[in-house]
């Protein structure tokens, strides 16, 4: 493969993701430098799609899985498996102690659901096969918080929050490859690639920091004190491929880091305990799911749950949706169609459905404190980790 055939396929790739987003905008399109997936990946499709077809449809390697959404439940220590056509919670089964992501795998086959446990050296992951909804046995993991994948898919990349460490395991088995120590970055548990996957930057939640790692030669490349706020959560590359958005709980909104210079450029304030973020399938918004309150351990009904939705190219909050009686919109995702966003309701208890359209919210009932949930078949040929970054 030539030199120019790969960088061009890494432009496809995040032009797919964030397709829509050619109009003058902040946000340009990212250049091609070098290709996040080996040559030797069967999942292929993405090259000759339509934008919107990339948007909208899931690949063969998951065309057949079961639709359904996985709930970890992290007080209640089981998954809670929901039909997304019905609206109904069709199985639950328990796993390891805490757990608190379901990360779909870089090559899309396994569901996992990672459990750090009552103490660091508690902890587990647990597979589940998408096929067929059924889990296996957990593999015991130390201090898996949360789960991304290296970009050639080689390593699975266990974020040991507890230890301030990545460790980078076989994929499938598990198997300890090596470490990579981030001692600056107190409470290390989310994190996004750039689009030519030159280099990630993780989110540092207890000292109020950013970490910028090379993953692939397992580099601490520099760390960013934010200016304010104190509790950065969760974090996404935008459309260029270069500019991150951070949601801090703190801060009540969302960072804007320019990841090649790595400063600070901007704040969109968004509400109360701002905490999860979702593209839209189109790749022109961003959805903030903002929690409700600043207390890791906060009551129910929150008058202040809400999502706020940012355009992309303006960079300002265009709607606001609430949520009925209250709420704590966490952790999610959106539907392969982009129809639903899917988020947990931290301290509710449920589940929320909430229609891209309008903001409408239906409610599943779940088990105690649902985390990171996520929604099965996703689009993409390939899956970086959370509860789904999905690459074309």
């Amino acid at each position: 493969m030539t030199r120019g055939t790969v960088a061009a396929i890494a432009a496809l790739a995040i032009v797919a993701l964030f397709a829509g987003c050619a109009r003058p905008a902040p946000e340009r399109p990212a250049p091609a430098v070098r290709p996040p997936p080996p040559s030797t990946t069967p999942h292929t499709g993405g090259k000759g799609r339509t934008r919107a077809a990339n948007a909208l449809k899931v690949g063969p390697a998951v065309a057949r899985d079961l639709p359904r959404v996985y709930v970890p439940n992290r007080a209640s220590g089981y998954v809670s498996v929901i039909d997304p056509r019905s609206l109904r919670v069709v199985d639950r089964f328990t796993v390891g102690a805490s757990p608190q992501h379901v990360v779909p795998s870089w090559d899309l086959r396994t569901l996992w659901v990672t459990s750090n446990g009552a103490g660091p050296a508690d902890g587990s992951v647990t597979p589940i096969d998408p096929r067929t909804g059924k889990h296996g046995r957990a593999i015991p993991v130390d201090d898996p918080y949360n789960m991304y994948f290296t970009p050639d898919g080689k390593s699975a990349i266990v974020v040991a929050e507890a230890r301030a460490r990545l460790d980078f395991r076989d994929p499938h088995t598990m198997r300890l490859q090596g470490t990579l120590g981030v001692p600056l970055c107190a409470g290390i548990n989310h994190g996004d690639y750039s689009g030519d996957m030159r280099y990630a930057i993780f989110t540092c939640e207890f000292n109020g920091w950013l970490a910028k790692v090379d993953p692939v030669h397992r580099k601490v490349l520099g760390y960013l004190k934010l200016s304010k706020g104190g509790m950065p959560q969760d974090i996404r590359v935008g459309p260029s491929g270069r500019t991150f958005y951070v949601a801090d709980m703190h801060a009540d909104g969302v960072f804007i880091i320019d990841g090649e210079h790595f400063k600070e450029v901007g704040f969109i304030p968004t509400g109360v305990a701002a905490h999860g973020l979702y593209p839209s399938r189109d790749g022109t918004k961003l959805y903030v799911s903002n929690r409700g309150t600043h207390s890791l351990h906060g009551a129910p009904n929150s008058p202040f749950g809400r999502v706020s939705v940012i355009d992309f190219s303006t960079r300002r909050v265009v709607a606001r949706w609430p949520i009925p009686g209250g709420g704590s919109p966490d952790m999610g995702n959106v539907s392969a169609d982009g129809r639903l966003l899917w988020l947990t309701g931290r301290f509710d208890g449920v589940v929320y459905a909430i229609d891209t359209r309008t903001g409408a919210v239906r409610k599943v009932r779940v088990g105690a404190e649902p985390h990171g949930l996520t929604v099965w078949p996703q689009p993409g040929r390939y899956s970086l980790g959370h509860t789904g970054i999905p690459r074309s």
